[in-house]
């Protein structure tokens, strides 16, 4: 069953790996076959060495798993909710990136301060309100709820990432291979922000026209970066 789709996310958590994103099993990678409304997710605690594309679990969009001799990765919940408030994401990553991670931890969104980062992300990396006492027992489910209603007033093709307070980055993509290129990027401009920060405290966010001249020669109507 979507054995395609599980060598493609085996591939992409392998890229955690590969990219520095990851120490032991700390990360994961999903990825949603919209006509079937299965998503494939890397197994809960399995190490990735050694791991197969058979070792790939397929739930619904219940979280009922349908395929698969494993769990699912604990953070299933938390992409389910993505994947069904969010159609146009087809991929999602989860880490817990140093530098990113560490905006998490001080509940900061990650600033746009220069043109790599808005090459990338039209804006700031929001950082989502931490989850209160009351919504511990679906923590998974909730973390996913408090991501959506972050984007409840942002484009999630635009800005396609967002810190989980206290605890790391989920970014996202048309599909699991952009959704790790994405959290390799957050990554990357959360070193480039914290540097820029301990360099110039008062450092100014990077002004609007330039911002918008960066994202839409990449992204927008009339985009001319690389090649056709």
């Amino acid at each position: 069953m979507l054995e395609q789709l599980k060598e493609e996310v085996l591939r992409a958590n392998l890229e955690l790996v590969k990219n520095g994103l990851v120490l032991f099993t700390w990360g994961n990678v999903s990825a949603i076959d919209r006509a079937s409304g299965l998503v494939v997710i890397k197994p809960s605690g399995v190490p990735y060495e050694g791991m197969t594309a058979q070792d790939m679990v397929v739930v619904d969009l219940n979280g009922k798993v349908v395929e698969g001799a494993y769990r699912p990765s604990s953070d299933t919940p938390t992409h389910i909710e993505l994947y069904k408030a969010h159609s146009q994401i087809g991929g999602i990553v989860h880490t817990h990136s140093t530098y990113a991670t560490a905006f998490a931890q001080a509940e900061r969104a990650i600033p746009a301060y220069g043109t790599t980062h808005a090459d990338y992300f039209y804006g700031d990396i929001p950082c989502a309100r931490s989850l209160n006492a009351n919504e511990m027992d679906e923590y998974e489910v909730n973390t996913g709820k408090v991501i959506n209603e972050t984007f409840e007033d942002k484009d999630v093709v635009a800005i396609p990432a967002c810190l989980a307070s206290h605890h790391g980055v989920f970014a996202w993509g048309k599909n699991a291979d952009e959704a790790v290129y994405h959290a390799t990027v957050v990554e990357e401009v959360a070193k480039i922000a914290f540097i820029t920060e301990n360099l110039s405290p008062v450092t100014k966010r990077l002004p609007q026209h330039v911002a918008d001249k960066h994202y839409n020669r990449k992204h927008g109507k009339n985009a001319y970066y690389g090649q056709n």
